[in-house]
Order: structure tokens, then C-alpha cells, then sequence
């Protein structure tokens, strides 16, 4: 069992318990079917999109049984583990961060031996991991962490591109898969925890100057 394999398990198991979270969270009513489709949705979604936009079939949860199997041990973990889970301080945000690490370099790494150019599975390793993510916000009726001010998917995009810079160096594929992982979960942590974010795409100061001059 090649180690790229193993950190596809461990990503789809904590995006299968972030989107069972997610759930419980939002709706401390919601029964277990709804909680297992969130979190099996979250789970498949970003790896779907990226075997769609690139034409490998079949999909790999489809060909995988074994995907199936952990998605479903991640949201029994959740349901069972909610009240000790409950007590960690951002529980959620500790599965999501694991998540997108570790779904960025499997994508990244999986469209590299597809044959796409490093560019493009840098991009594909960015959608591997936050379209989950993007999809359980849209289900749980939150704004998807993707639109709000704090640095998501470009520490993703970043991850990838360190993994690429490394690889082209010649590091040896198991640390540089580690490295990278590491430097991610890393990257996201700090925007977190010093409030870190890109600069505004439009500012409100410059909206009201706009205003002015649009005004009749």
C-alpha cells in the first residue's frame, strides 16, 4: 500500500467526519442519514470534480470499495466520538486543515501521472480540496469557507506549488509528500492564528468612490 494511497484514506476519513460535524453543528436535530449524506458528500466531492475535469473514469470512490468503507467509519466516528469531540476547541477546523492537506498533494500527485503539466495539477490538487469543503458549507446553509477572509484555497494552491518546486529538486517523493503536507497544515494554522488573509479584491472605500462617479 503505496503512501499515496494511505493519505487518500486519511483524507477522505476526516472529510467524511468534517461534513458529519458540520451537520451536527448546524442542526443538533438532524437525524444520522442526513448527517452520513453531508459527510459522504463532503468526502467524494472535491476527488469527483477533479477525475471529471480530467477524464478519469471510472471515479475513484466508484472503483475503490474501500473509499466507501471509510467515509462510513468517518461518520460513525463523528456520531459516536459528538459529545468528546464536542469539547475539543475547533474540532471542525482540525478535520477540515487535515483534510485539504492531505487532498492536495494526492491531487496534485495523481494528475501529474495522468500527464498533465505541473500548473495544471496544481490547480487540480486546489480543487481536490476545497470543493468538499465548498459543497458541505453550501449544504449546511453557511457562506463556503472559500469566500470568506481567511487564506483557504490559496494555502492549498501554495502547498501545491511546494510540492511541485520540491519534486523538481528531486526530493524523494515519500518526505516530499510529508513536507508538503506539513508545510500546508502549517501555512493554515498561522493564517488562522494571526489573522492572516490576501489583500481585498475591492474595498469599501473604494466601492463609495465608485459610487460617486456612477451616480446620476
Amino acid at each position: 500500500m503505496s503512501i499515496q494511497y494511505i493519505l487518500e484514506l486519511l483524507g477522505t476519513f476526516f472529510f467524511a467526519m468534517s461534513g458529519a460535524l458540520a451537520v451536527s453543528e448546524q442542526d443538533e436535530e438532524q437525524d444520522w442519514f442526513g448527517a452520513a449524506f453531508t459527510g459522504f458528500v463532503t468526502a467524494i466531492g472535491g476527488g469527483t470534480l477533479r477525475d471529471v475535469l480530467l477524464g478519469s473514469y471510472p471515479l475513484v470512490w466508484i472503483e475503490d470499495i474501500r473509499l466507501l468503507y471509510i467515509i462510513l467509519a468517518g461518520i460513525a466516528c463523528s456520531g459516536i466520538l459528538y459529545r468528546w469531540l464536542e469539547r475539543l476547541r475547533r474540532t471542525l477546523f482540525l478535520f477540515d486543515t487535515l483534510g485539504i492537506s492531505l487532498f492536495t498533494i494526492v491531487g496534485t500527485e495523481k494528475t501529474l501521472s495522468l500527464g498533465f503539466r505541473p500548473e495544471i495539477a496544481a490547480i487540480m490538487g486546489m480543487f481536490s480540496a476545497v470543493m468538499g469543503g465548498v459543497i458541505r458549507d453550501m449544504l449546511t446553509n453557511k457562506v463556503p469557507v472559500l469566500f470568506r477572509k481567511e487564506i483557504y484555497s490559496s494555502a492549498c494552491l501554495m502547498g501545491a506549488a511546494f510540492y511541485l518546486v520540491l519534486a523538481g529538486l528531486h526530493v524523494e517523493r515519500n518526505t516530499n509528500f510529508i513536507v508538503s503536507i506539513v508545510f500546508i497544515i502549517l501555512l493554515r494554522l498561522a493564517a488562522v492564528r494571526y489573522n492572516l488573509s490576501l489583500p481585498k479584491f475591492r474595498s469599501r472605500k473604494c466601492m463609495g468612490k465608485s459610487s460617486r462617479y456612477t451616480s446620476p
